[in-house]
């Protein structure tokens, strides 16, 4: 079926095949399970009876599964599940380019276009992919378009040459073609075996988000809700903590609205939130969800996060009281570095009415359906072109965000997921009025940096405080630092509002 030389001998067998035995869903997402008597591959926790061991490999991705001859398992759903925590934890070439990958970047710009934002040439990344992955840019773009096809198949009432184009396929030819060597079964006999929801909306796609559990949607909710910028964003919180959140987006072909509900999920392994997009484009589909993930920090181990910072008497009573808490990242870079800006040195409130302000001077208006739902943020050349005595701060502040904004428009500097982190905040820190506190707020929610600290930070300073922890003692927390942050806002927040 596949030579002996693929990423699975990266993978320790032993351990892959325990996960296996004892159908561990924490490890959904982090490899495959590739059956030779059968030729299909499925997650880990798959239902159905445990292979011999003699008889299966293990593989990084499901393309690289596909690419030795494999099919998804019709009963597990291999696809379905959260991506790897480990391309936000070491930030690898590979991993960067997995979360481009998963933006649509290959279907909007080619493979060159994937290299160049990485710094490679398309061979050497193709090359590097291969090794690390198990698969090229090409089969890694290829998998993720029939995931979502399959998704948009048995969830919408889309027409299927609909979801052919919104999934990225170039011609309905080539979607029937890939749905049948992946999943063993023509696109109108997915859509046979699982019928959509029974209250669609028009114009609406209905999906869901997978993600790790325990999962703590409250206090992630709560934290957007705080900082919600009217006009762009609304949130409704529920006598029981959780509720919905909804928002504007700026995606690569026109606008689009995404709304997702956040409830706690307390047992271990993985469940789905349920996310509704409203777009113009329906080649949006892949990007708006990539970065709706990216805003739920949906591919975090919290497990592994909570087991580490658990080990520490000073945050175990906060991870007991907060299990699954998640780092919030964003969906648009140049948006979180124009509110970092406007919050230096100011309360969050007085951020947030600054951020309205600009909002409702400048931002684009798109009609959405939801109240509240009225505006795009303004895109960084927008920004880039204001006077600084424009915004009400002090000079030096107004002229560091329109000087922040033209380095973004001018492409000098990237904070999509496609750059060195490192290299990122050296070209943040050499803008003038960009310190590191703005510089490491960018990196905690537009890279989804997950060991970011800010000791200057007064929430960090006064949690510190209350907990007898001096700043100088958290490189113990390492390499789980932005979560530690998290813990600390968070439980700040809360014994102020009690």
């Amino acid at each position: 079926m596949e030579s002996t030389a693929t990423t699975s001998d990266r993978l320790d067998f032993t351990h892959c095949y325990s996960a296996v035995q004892s159908r561990d869903r924490r490890f959904d997402g982090v490899f495959y399970t590739a059956v030779r008597s059968t030729g299909i591959y499925c997650r880990p926790s798959c239902p159905a009876r445990t292979p011999a061991s003699r008889n299966v490999s293990f593989h990084r991705t499901a393309a690289a599964a596909q690419a030795a001859g494999y099919r998804a398992c019709k009963r597990c759903l291999p696809d379905a599940t959260p991506g790897s925590p480990e391309w936000d934890v070491a930030a690898t070439v590979a991993g960067r380019a997995m979360r481009l990958i998963a933006d649509g970047v290959v279907d909007r710009e080619g493979v060159e276009g994937l290299a160049a934002r990485l710094g490679y040439t398309s061979r050497h990344l193709a090359r590097l992919l291969t090794s690390e992955l198990g698969a090229g840019p090409l089969a890694l773009a290829r998998t993720q378009r029939a995931q979502t096809a399959r998704a948009l198949v048995e969830s919408t009432t889309l027409s299927l040459a609909d979801v052919a184009f919104a999934a990225g396929f170039s011609s309905v030819r080539q979607f029937n073609d890939t749905m049948l060597e992946v999943y063993d079964a023509a696109p109108s006999r997915l859509r046979g075996r699982r019928s959509p929801a029974g209250d669609q909306v028009p114009g609406a796609i209905d999906l869901r988000i997978a993600v790790r559990t325990p999962f703590r949607g409250s206090a992630l909710l709560r934290f957007l809700a705080d900082r919600a910028v009217p006009g762009v964003e609304v949130a409704h919180v529920g006598a029981d903590g959780g509720g919905w959140y909804a928002r504007t987006l700026d995606l690569p072909h026109g606008p689009g609205v995404a709304r997702v509900e956040l409830v706690d999920v307390a047992d271990a392994g993985s469940s789905y939130l349920p996310l509704r997009l409203a777009l113009d484009d329906l080649r949006d589909t892949t990007a708006a969800l990539a970065r709706m993930r990216a805003l739920l920090d949906a591919d975090a181990d919290p497990m592994a996060v909570d087991a580490h910072l658990a080990a520490d008497p000073a945050l175990a009573p906060l991870v007991a009281t907060r299990p699954g808490l998640r780092v919030p990242g964003h969906v648009d870079g140049a948006e979180v570095a124009v509110r970092a800006v406007l919050g230096q040195q100011v309360t969050v409130v007085a951020a947030r009415t600054a951020a309205a302000r600009l909002v409702a001077a400048h931002g684009r208006p798109v009609a959405t359906g939801i109240d509240g739902l009225t505006h795009l943020f303004p895109d960084a050349a927008t920004v880039a072109g204001l006077a600084p005595e424009e915004f009400r701060m002090p000079r030096a502040r107004g002229r560091a965000l329109v000087g922040l904004c033209a380095a973004i428009a001018a492409g000098e500097v990237v904070l999509d997921r496609g750059p060195d982190r490192a290299d990122v905040r050296r070209g943040l820190l050499a803008l003038p009025g960009i310190g590191p506190w703005t510089a490491d707020y960018i990196a905690l929610r537009a890279l989804g940096h997950p060991d970011v600290w800010l000791p200057t930070d007064v929430g960090v300073r006064n949690a510190l405080t209350r907990l007898g922890e001096e700043a100088s003692d958290v490189a113990r927390w390492a390499p789980w630092r932005s979560y530690a942050l998290l813990h600390l806002w968070t439980s700040l927040s809360e014994s102020l509002e009690g």
